[in-house]
């Protein structure tokens, strides 16, 4: 029997798998749980029996080298982190795979509502009506914009943005993106015009922010781009806070008539007393934008028959795969909070 070390935190396996899925693994595989604490004991006595890893622990060269059998590591954190030797993996065939498919349509979706709202400012009139403040007709619109017809730009053009771009559509044809890692014909074909970072920020009506944080571009996005943005042009922040400098970002939403949401943030929780929460020009979501049960289980599902076909001698075809060029240059935080 193939053997399973389960080490998802700080997911939980009866959230990741349906119980029908459980049964199925319990009953066809041994299922080692690895603790919370003590890991790199656990895993330097442990690997060597186990087939495949749920999970995406520490795992220098020094433990990689007892993995003797181990065939895939399930990342299901969901981003790829500076953890690993991911080159003796590459070398000795064991696949390294993440979940992160699975969060690109529930994070467009909401990438739609931020849009809308910050367009048509509807959180702010919900705030504004509540507190008996509120302003009827012409004059609570008067900082409103249509979103037909806009210049729309995708920083990062991955999952997220290929679910993202279709939902856009009715509204607008002018897409424009950036993505150094992406060939140009990839990107013309998805019929986005390519443009550089200060191009897109001059031009732009919406601005995504969707790309992986590397080892190149923390705090990418600075007070230099901020300043290029159009008035009552939108910011929408939705993948790693820190390729974002949140100081500038802070300082020129207060100085300049552009808007912002984020669904991220440099440290999560965010502090009590950060004065983040005071900014009056930004809408908030507590990194919230993927977190769906029905996401959670279909995380479970890719996992499931990713390793049954690898159990069979077959790759991968769910999961995304690790890709030696690029693995080494991400510098993701791990969540704290499903």
């Amino acid at each position: 029997m193939k053997t399973i070390i389960v080490d998802p935190f700080p997911r939980q396996m009866d959230l990741i798998f349906s119980k029908d899925k459980l049964v199925y693994l319990k009953k066809n595989f041994k299922l080692i749980d690895a603790p919370i604490k003590n890991k790199k004991n656990f895993y330097q006595n442990n690997i060597s029996k186990a087939d495949f890893i749920i999970g995406q622990p520490d795992l220098p060269n020094s433990i990689l080298k007892k993995a003797a059998k181990l065939k895939a590591i399930f990342n299901v954190e969901s981003n790829f982190m500076d953890n690993m030797d991911y080159e003796y993996c590459f070398r000795n065939g064991i696949y390294v795979l993440s979940t992160a498919p699975v969060f690109a349509q529930t994070v467009a979706e909401i990438a739609v509502g931020f849009t809308l709202s910050l367009k048509r400012e509807i959180h702010q009139s919900h705030i504004d009506f509540i507190n008996n403040k509120e302003k009827y007709g012409l004059e609570s619109n008067m900082n409103s914009s249509l979103l037909q017809n806009n210049t729309v730009s995708f920083i990062g053009f991955g999952d997220l943005a290929k679910k993202l771009k279709p939902l856009l559509e009715p509204f607008t044809n002018n897409f424009l993106a950036y993505d150094p890692w992406l060939p140009s014909k990839l990107l013309e074909d998805n019929n986005c015009k390519i443009n550089s970072l200060n191009e897109i920020f001059k031009k732009s009506d919406v601005i995504y922010v969707l790309s992986s944080i590397t080892t190149k571009n923390k705090h990418m996005i600075d007070k230099k781009l901020l300043n290029l943005m159009k008035q009552n042009s939108c910011l929408i922040i939705l993948s790693r806070a820190n390729v974002v400098n949140f100081k500038d970002l802070l300082k020129i939403s207060k100085k300049r008539n552009i808007k912002v949401a984020t669904d991220v943030f440099p440290e999560e929780p965010v502090e009590k007393n950060d004065p983040i929460r005071k900014s009056k020009n930004i809408l908030f979501s507590a990194h919230r934008a993927g977190a769906l049960k029905s996401v959670f289980y279909e995380m479970g599902e890719i996992v499931f028959e990713d390793l049954k076909l690898i159990n069979k001698g077959l790759p991968p075809k769910l999961c995304r795969k690790a890709e030696l060029e690029t693995v080494g240059k991400l510098r993701s935080k791990p969540v704290k909070i499903n």
